[in-house]
């Protein structure tokens, strides 16, 4: 590991949009690698494209890393000691280098703009950590559409400098020794090495991490699902989950885990073992992941994170205990592959409306009926109110009476629930209590 010492990585990127997937997946990449290493996990804002580049964008980009659990040791609000980390703050570090570059004759002006000059007969070899060595000449850096050599303008005639110089004037001042990011940056990166060349400065080790498709097998759109990460947040998914199924497009800690958190990430994540082939993102995949890290949250948390899922029903948690909701969701089970599937399989135990207007006892025909009242009747009257008692009664009763457990326990479970399928039913009256299930079954004409 001694080539890992203080690794410095960034994430750079362009405020003119929230935070998409496939930056967050760089940005996570790139925040394994420093934490793994014990590195240092830059934050840098390219926003040069002023005309597109807004404080809110920032704003949220910043809010979709924290939300991802991904903290920055250097960046514009935390400061650090290559500052200032906005290049629209920057001006003065391209223009001196512009400068240098001139001086050298390695660039020249023309409209107002900085160029430099492609050479000619120099071998490049990108080793990179992912795609291994790539070969190029220099002259093949930069081609017109016609295949002819094309120098590179460095700063544009507004003033501006162009991405492929700024990253590597800001790369460079920042100490930024590992450069971790999309694949589509490959075609970038020989024209980028000529700028370090040119400087006379070292070059970071590169890492260009894979494409991320579809299940089509083409680039990811809106059509294969939410890009921006806080859809993702108000689709009911967790930040431990998105975090865990990232980390799977394209890497795994090996030995068939899938499930895991940020500590155990950290710890076996390596970039040798990222392969180049494309990953393909999966919201089945996701909603598995999604799923099993909700089986093991703590019930406060969970209950924490499914109450704004239950007031967007326009339901009222609030009515009721703490303890009384965190019962319902671990009751709940593993049902529900989101927060807000949890919150919409469980409305009945936070409020009676919902299963009103999902059932109306239509299918329960007289003689039925008749038969019901019969049972639920003396149901109503078990001295204890508990699962397992409930439950013995309903068996000896349909015993007795020559009738099927399921004859009671479904209409019991609509009655209480409006939903075919439920956790156990007595297990749900026992939560609901006595009082509860008594009302419901009174306004289906169940009991007297």
């Amino acid at each position: 590991m001694s080539e890992n010492r203080n690794v410095r990585v960034r994430f750079a990127p362009s405020p003119t949009g929230a935070l998409h997937i496939g930056g967050a997946h760089t940005a996570l990449f790139n925040w394994l690698w420093a934490r793994r290493c014990d590195g240092t996990f830059i934050l840098r804002i390219e926003d040069t494209d002023a005309e597109r580049s807004t404080a809110e964008y920032e704003g949220t980009i910043k809010e979709g890393l924290k939300w991802l659990g991904l903290d920055w040791d250097e960046g514009p609000d935390t400061g650090g000691s290559f500052g200032p980390y906005r290049q629209s703050e920057r001006m003065d570090l391209y223009r001196k280098y512009a400068e240098q570059l001139l001086d050298a004759g390695f660039a020249y002006r023309e409209d107002g703009a900085v160029i430099f000059k492609t050479p000619a007969g120099v071998g490049l070899v990108l080793e990179d950590a992912i795609y291994g060595d790539i070969r190029i000449q220099s002259e093949k850096a930069s081609v017109s559409q016609d295949g002819s050599v094309k120098d590179i303008v460095i700063m544009k005639r507004d003033g501006m400098p162009t991405y492929n110089y700024a990253v590597v004037v800001d790369d460079h001042a920042m100490e930024v020794n590992w450069v971790i990011r999309g694949e589509d940056h490959i075609s970038n990166t020989p024209k980028q090495m000529l700028l370090y060349r040119a400087l006379g400065w070292e070059m970071p080790r590169f890492a260009h991490l894979p494409m991320i498709l579809g299940k089509d097998k083409k680039k990811l759109s809106k059509r294969h699902g939410a890009t921006s990460v806080f859809e993702y947040n108000d689709m009911g998914y967790l930040p431990d989950s998105v975090f865990n199924f990232l980390a799977l497009l394209g890497w795994s800690p090996g030995g068939g885990v899938e499930i895991f958190g940020r500590d155990e990430a950290v710890k076996s994540f390596e970039l040798s073992k990222v392969i180049k082939k494309p990953a393909v993102f999966d919201m089945d995949k996701l909603n598995f992941v999604n799923q099993e890290h909700l089986k093991t949250m703590d019930p406060a948390a969970k209950k924490k994170i499914v109450e704004p899922f239950w007031a967007e029903l326009g339901l009222e948690p609030q009515k009721h205990s703490d303890r009384y909701l965190m019962d319902a969701l671990t009751l709940m089970g593993a049902r529900g592959r989101t927060t807000k599937e949890l919150a919409e399989f469980s409305d009945y135990f936070v409020d009676f409306g919902p299963v009103k207007e999902r059932y109306d006892a239509s299918d329960i025909t007289p003689e039925h009926r008749a038969a019901l009242k019969k049972f639920f009747a003396e149901f109503m009257s078990v001295p204890n109110w508990e699962s397992s008692a409930m439950e013995a009664f309903a068996r000896n009763w349909c015993e007795a009476n020559g009738a099927s457990l399921k004859e009671v326990a479904l209409p019991l479970r609509w009655a209480l629930t409006g939903r075919k399928v439920s956790p156990g039913v007595f297990e749900v009256a026992r939560l609901l209590g006595r009082d509860d299930c008594r009302m419901r079954l009174r306004y289906f004409g169940f009991v007297d």
